[in-house]
């Protein structure tokens, strides 16, 4: 068991942070500033008058009056939170499609602020700002060489709309430096990775979230990809969203008319969302992809999916959120994201995971799956699921409680876990390596007409120049059956890291979809003739 929870713990610590407080399905982008007046909360403000007035050291009012709010929203359910101004910034960001910013991808490498990309649609890829390129200095600021961290970079480019900042960016195929004045806007935020075909029949789809232009990014990706008979929509990892955004998402590949899902609270009447529209694949064959980390929203959608018999539903079982927080805006600028009602799939499930026994046991519930051998299929087992049962359109007996359960599992692949490479997943060295690679190689890598033909080269040398790397960021040479273990592996992870830098999205998930289990699994069950 401690080995199971030393290999599996990188990886829940990336999920909850992918997942973070974004997980929900919100009925509106803004609240109604709705203020409670009862005598709860009279009590509560006659309290911190007196604490305020007549205690006996000096206290930070505000900064006790959040502790107990967020303190008694515990008591409540794990989605009903209190977020700061600063936080609900943050997260509105994210669902709202975009931040004020220069739009660069970077990465910081050698102590230095290397551009990984510049953003479509941002203020730099329009003066000229390439990938490769290093930031020196910020506004006279030397950035170089200092220790700078992710978060000072995010403070320093990022600001108020209109605003300028100088940078100073040396270009190493140059050898120059040049200065830019580079005036913040607005930088879209895909919540569609990529829209790509992968075979002559089989469209592919990843969506990260479902936020303001989601729809239009799937309508747009569906659009490109006319040609597909088959459609798979990858939803792993995906946190949720707005509610009307997985909506329309499901209205694309639905027939008119059929039930998406309907929310019922104790304060709010049943109310029920159905297609609406022609959609743009409501013929083909689908297959919906989804994982622990698939929350909210992602469940809605293929709960629908589901409980239509619309397609099938591969991968492990989603993360069982069936809640519905509606946010309300406080007058400092904080708010509170407050669950109103409760959803149900088409066949009545209501899909929440229980949290009676508290806040500590449901944040663990998630690595309890990968403990107790779920995940890794060594067992298959949704304990918290209803004893009731719930009918598909074709009589299929489905459950709720605790997640979708997919119609075919696909286990996590464990194979090439090992102490190294949990070593090299928790320094993010794969990725470090793709940077430093790319800037050494780029020439070369120019050369290379597609991520196909870049794939399809040889690169059994990488492992050894990739060591050689991981120990100079103080990571231990690997053993020999180490080296065997994760080299296949780690060659794969390398080449579409290196793609994406130099193909972008569309390079990473080219190479991606040739070694994922999940992805494999999905096209070999479109050949299945019972499908």
């Amino acid at each position: 068991m401690n080995n199971q929870r030393k290999y599996f713990q990188p990886l829940i610590y990336s999920l909850f942070i992918a997942l973070g407080i974004a997980i929900g399905i919100f009925l509106r982008p803004s609240g109604t500033g709705q203020t409670f007046t009862g005598k709860a909360g009279n009590k509560l403000n006659e309290v911190m008058r007196l604490l305020d007035r007549a205690y006996v050291d000096t206290i930070d009012v505000n900064k006790l009056e959040e502790s107990t709010i967020t303190e008694m929203l515990t008591k409540l359910d794990p989605h009903t939170v209190y977020m700061s101004a600063e936080e609900l910034k943050a997260a509105n960001e994210q669902l709202d499609g975009n931040f004020v910013g220069i739009g660069v991808e970077f990465s910081i490498l050698q102590d230095t602020i290397m551009i990984v990309a510049p953003i479509e649609g941002g203020p730099s890829i329009a003066l000229g700002i390439q990938s490769g390129d290093r930031i020196i200095q910020v506004d006279s600021q030397l950035v170089a060489g200092v220790g700078i961290t992710n978060e000072q970079v995010f403070k320093m480019l990022r600001g108020e709309m209109g605003t300028e900042v100088k940078v100073s960016i040396y270009r190493p195929t140059t050898q120059k430096t040049i200065d830019y004045l580079i005036q913040r806007n607005n930088i879209p935020i895909k919540s569609v990775d990529v829209a790509m075909m992968l075979d002559e029949q089989t469209g592919y789809i990843k969506v990260n979230k479902f936020a303001a232009e989601t729809h239009k990014e799937f309508h747009d990706g569906l659009k490109k990809l006319s040609s597909a008979k088959r459609l798979i929509v990858d939803l792993r990892g995906n946190p949720g969203g707005y509610l009307s955004a997985v909506i329309a998402m499901a209205d694309e590949v639905l027939a008119d008319k059929k039930l998406i899902v309907y929310t019922e609270g104790r304060n709010q009447p049943r109310n029920e969302y159905k297609a609406e529209l022609t959609g743009l694949f409501e013929k083909g064959k689908v297959i919906v992809l989804i994982d622990e980390g698939s929350a909210s929203a992602s469940e809605i959608f293929a709960g629908a999916i589901q409980d239509h018999d619309r397609g099938l539903i591969i991968g492990r079982r989603s993360f069982g959120k069936g809640l519905v927080q509606e946010p309300f805006d406080l007058k400092d600028g904080s708010g509170l994201r407050l669950t109103v009602s409760r959803y149900y799939t088409p066949s009545g499930r209501c899909i929440q995971k229980p949290y009676n026994k508290g806040q500590e046991a449901y944040e663990h519930e998630i690595l309890d799956r990968y403990e107790n051998g779920e995940v890794d299929g060594t067992i298959q087992l949704n304990s918290d699921a209803d004893t009731v049962s719930y009918y598909t359109t074709s009589g299929r007996v489905v459950r709720g409680g605790g997640g979708i359960t997919p119609d075919l599992f696909v286990p996590l692949d464990t194979t090439y876990r090992c102490d190294y490479i949990n070593e090299i997943y928790a320094k993010n060295l794969m990725r470090q390596f793709a940077t430093y690679y790319v800037d050494n190689n780029r020439l070369t890598l120019n050369n290379y007409k597609s991520a196909q033909e870049f794939y399809t080269d040889d690169h059994t040398k990488w492992m050894e120049e990739f060591v050689k790397f991981a120990q100079s960021q103080g990571v231990r040479k690997p053993k020999s059956d180490e080296i065997k273990r994760t080299s296949t592996h780690l060659g794969n992870q390398l080449r579409a890291q290196v793609a994406r830098q130099i193909w972008k999205d569309e390079g990473f998930f080219f190479i991606f979809a040739r070694y994922d289990n999940m992805i494999q699994k999905a096209l070999q069950s479109f050949n299945n003739p019972k499908f």
